[in-house]
């Protein structure tokens, strides 16, 4: 479980990292962005930089943004663990990943709900993980797109076929309702923010939805 601080309240950010991590949270998401790639302008490296002092949780920093290149390596040097960037923003992919990697971070590639997996077969072999959108990219609180199921079954079946390590994640209107099919569709990594923080114990629904995911990890074996 990754919980999405774009629904935390922010004036209270650090209390309530902190009982996630009390609860057993061991990774943040950091939803970046830019007003250009998305209709919406959120944190940016300082806050970033904040957290990392603030906590020693993983930070999962998901760049939203327009030419990520020129901001990888300072959200790596700032302290993010993970960074991923949008395929339909990074038309030099390969590269982009390899300045990731060349930081320190693992390097993730997210794909928007219309963008086919294909267009993934090349770069499969050099990612960290996978990051699929299960809404449009740019607010919090939307609805869960199904068609992200299909993608994730697809991505798992490649993995497996080829017999890479990469990690799947999923990022869009996941709560206890749905939890379970996209666990059992191969997600290893959940995004889930309206549905922890908007709520009026963000630990105890923290804690539902891991217990969730776990039964349904549980079904797979």
């Amino acid at each position: 479980m990754a919980p999405s601080i774009l629904a935390a309240d922010f004036a209270r950010l650090g209390e309530q990292i902190q009982s996630l991590k009390a609860a057993g949270c061991q990774l943040l998401h950091v939803d970046v962005m830019d007003g250009h790639f998305v209709p919406n302008i959120t944190i940016g490296v300082p806050v970033v930089r904040s957290l990392r002092q603030a906590t020693d949780l993983g930070l999962d920093c998901h760049l939203m943004i327009a030419e990520p290149d020129r901001y990888v390596e300072a959200f790596a040097e700032a302290g993010a663990d993970m960074i991923s960037v949008h395929q339909e923003a990074a038309p030099h992919l390969d590269r982009t990943l390899a300045a990731i990697r060349a930081a320190g971070a693992q390097a993730g590639v997210a794909l928007n709900p219309a963008t086919p997996v294909e267009t993934l077969s090349e770069i499969l072999p050099q990612v960290d993980f996978v990051l699929v959108m299960s809404v449009n990219p740019g607010f919090s609180g939307q609805k869960f797109l199904p068609g992200a199921l299909g993608k994730l079954r697809r991505l798992a079946e490649w993995r497996a076929a080829h017999r890479a390590h990469f990690q799947l994640e999923v990022d869009g209107g996941i709560g206890v309702e749905n939890i379970a099919g996209v666990v059992r569709a191969g997600a290893d990594i959940i995004v889930a923010g309206t549905s922890i923080f908007h709520t009026p114990s963000p630990r105890e629904s923290f804690e539902k939805l891991r217990r969730a995911a776990s039964l349904a990890t549980a079904e797979k074996v």
